[in-house]
């Protein structure tokens, strides 16, 4: 088993490595005989070797080079944003390394090419992969809740993994010892910690693949600092959210960014709102009241997508092929259009460029109900994007929704706001990110069912 998996990733790594020779190969060819090069032999390679790092540690921040795990429309996305932004880039240093506008139409060119070759080597690879490496066959461990709604994620990595067994930590641990050694990977999904530990011990002797679905108090431990004050290792959690120095950076960056945004997104706010105004003569603007850092309420203002009188029967977010939503929504929430105007919410202070997303206060107290815990995402100022914006999707729990923004709030840093806000563009092209809940739900709890792990 351990001689497979090197297999496949010296494989990945092969891979992803013809595609960097390929984007460096091209971009050098148009860089030496579609433009006048003002360097030197050697210069040259310096001007590609600056390509291929910013476009690699774009593609790398999108995780486009994990080819062996994630979703092959995925791994396009990542890429595609990745080569456009370089080729954006890179004609931008032309211009000014040449002092003059440059023909655009070599890069356009380039960027056609590599898109084409890297979506047409992805398929070939995940292909061949699929081929030779069926899928993973895995067991899940399971404490007090039913894994249902986690079973129905992972049936979208079906090429991936295939669950043959599902076991409750009851059914006790000598017999569970037992039927995990048959699988080349365990899954350990809201077990007691005892039990859990035990397991975790067990896999690790015995070198088994184990994923954990971690609980909260996992998430805030692992981001925890060490220590050595005397010969045993301490782990301090500070449990306190964002320092002072840290949300003063944080403010300039929006400010910042929220200047730029709107400055360059102004026209697509004219065309939207006056299309909005056209099509029913209501509002343009959608108002609600939102929570955001330590409980305070703000307006939040978005683009209104759905008919005038939507929630004349009460607060409830939008569900799969919501009626409520309008031909003119559709698009622009796909787009998500909608969520501009909420750049002047960053701008007067109300909200953050990344950061949880606010929730209306009848919804929040619902969740808390359900997840005392929730009242921890309130620890920073609200944002337009995040992490579990990033990693989730509309509809994802609010467990779920809660454990990725700790992650966030626990791991901040400004290089990983960046990071964010460059991984929203790629969500932008997916449809999952947009799925609304369950018709006859009011809210992301799954209904019946007690929504925690």
């Amino acid at each position: 088993m351990y001689f497979q998996e090197e297999k496949k990733r010296f494989l990945a790594v092969a891979a992803n490595l013809i595609i960097l020779v390929f984007q460096a190969r091209s971009f050098g060819y148009v860089w030496s005989n579609c433009y006048d090069s003002p360097y030197f032999f050697r210069g040259d390679y310096v001007v590609i070797a600056l390509y291929m790092a910013f476009v690699y540690l774009i593609t790398k921040s999108f995780n486009g080079y994990k080819i062996n795990y994630m979703r092959v429309s995925y791994l396009c996305v990542s890429h595609v944003v990745a080569i456009v932004l370089g080729g954006a880039v890179a004609y931008a240093f032309i211009c000014m390394a040449l002092n003059e506008y440059e023909s655009i139409a070599p890069i356009l060119a380039l960027v056609g090419v590599q898109i084409l070759f890297t979506i047409i080597w992805i398929v070939i690879v995940r292909t061949v992969q699929s081929y030779i490496y069926p899928p993973r066959q895995m067991v899940v461990i399971y404490g007090n809740y039913p894994p249902d709604d986690f079973l129905n994620k992972l049936d979208r990595k079906s090429d991936r993994y295939e669950i043959r067994e599902i076991l409750n930590y009851d059914e006790g641990y000598k017999k569970i010892c037992q039927d995990i050694a048959a699988y080349e990977g365990v899954i350990l999904y809201d077990l007691p910690s005892d039990e859990r530990n035990s397991i975790l011990k067990f896999c690790y002797k015995n070198s088994i693949r184990t994923y954990v679905v971690p609980k909260i108090t996992d998430i805030v431990m692992r981001e925890s600092e060490e220590l050595y004050l005397v010969d045993t290792p301490l782990f301090l959690a500070r449990n306190q959210g964002l320092h002072l120095d840290q949300r003063i950076v944080k403010r300039i960056m929006d400010i910042v960014v929220s200047l730029l945004g709107i400055v360059v997104l102004s026209p697509v706010m004219l065309i939207t709102a006056l299309v909005i105004k056209l099509y029913d003569k209501g509002p343009v603007l959608y108002k609600q009241i939102r929570f955001t850092r330590d409980k305070k309420t703000f307006t939040i203002y978005k683009f209104r997508s759905m008919s005038v009188n939507a929630e004349q029967k009460g607060a409830r977010l939008a569900s799969k092929g919501d009626s409520r939503i309008t031909p003119i929504g559709r698009v622009i929430r796909r787009a998500h259009i909608d969520e501009i105007p909420q750049l002047f919410n960053v701008l007067k202070g109300d909200m953050s460029i990344v950061g949880p997303r606010p929730e209306r206060p009848e919804i929040f107290e619902k969740y808390s109900k359900s997840i005392p815990e929730f009242d921890f995402r309130l620890k920073v100022k609200a944002g337009i994007t995040g992490y579990a914006q990033v990693h989730g999707k509309y509809n994802t729990t609010p467990i779920d929704k809660l454990k990725l923004d700790l992650v966030y709030i626990e791991r901040y840093s400004f290089l990983l706001d960046l990071k964010l806000m460059l991984l929203t563009l790629r969500i932008i092209f997916s449809k999952d990110s947009t799925e609304g809940i369950e018709a006859g739900q009011f809210t992301a709890l799954s209904e019946g069912k007690n929504d925690r792990n």
